[in-house]
């Protein structure tokens, strides 16, 4: 990510945002994310609200793309995440998070919006780093991780009813903690289409 990269991208819930060298630094506000609940699910534990309030960093790209990111953070507290995410409009998006779990775990976690959230933990990973993939081949979208930024592996497959131009971009989302700083470098955005959606190349 360069500050010249950074330009061409606009703010939905805007936060600051500042660069240490190539390496993009957004706070994420406390009390903020992107869910959309359908109402209380347990009687305990740590259910996500309602929340469309976390900043969302983001630029407009039209057709096949493959993005990738490295991110990281210090996993403060529950559902703190740097998040790469997919946007029709606030009824209709994707998120592929790096996040402290409920589960006191650092872990790449999906969620995938159609008016209702799901939420999908996958892959623990050991320390405060990893690069996040998310590609599109018309309406399909898969998202993908690495520890190494050579190999990725996909996390996750799935379809939206979106339109040929969507926003791309990163949040930063802090929804049961006070709030900290994420971190977004070694960023990619390639206009094209990929052979195997669920190898991500």
């Amino acid at each position: 990510m360069t500050k010249d990269v950074f330009r061409e991208f606009e703010w939905l819930n805007e936060s600051s945002a500042r660069f240490s060298g190539d390496r993009l630094i957004i706070d994420a506000p406390a009390k903020t994310d992107f869910f959309c609940n359908n109402g209380a699910i347990s009687q305990s534990g740590i259910t996500p609200e309602t929340l469309c309030n976390a900043p969302f960093c983001y630029t407009e790209v039209t057709g096949d793309f493959v993005l990738t990111v490295k991110v990281s953070h210090d996993f403060r507290d529950t559902y703190d995440s740097a998040t790469v995410m997919v946007m029709k409009d606030f009824d209709v998006w994707a998120k592929l998070c790096f996040e402290k779990t409920d589960f006191d775990t650092h872990a790449v976690v999906s969620v995938v919006t159609n008016y209702t959230s799901d939420d999908a933990n996958g892959c623990n990973i050991d320390g405060n780093t990893v690069w996040l993939k998310a590609v599109r081949v018309n309406n399909s979208f898969s998202f993908h991780y690495s520890v190494d930024g050579k190999r990725f592996y996909m996390t996750r497959f799935f379809n939206l009813p979106v339109e040929k131009t969507i926003r791309v971009g990163f949040v930063a989302q802090a929804p049961t903690g006070n709030g900290g700083e994420r971190y977004f470098e070694d960023f990619s955005l390639e206009h094209r289409t990929v052979e195997n959606i669920r190898f991500g190349e």
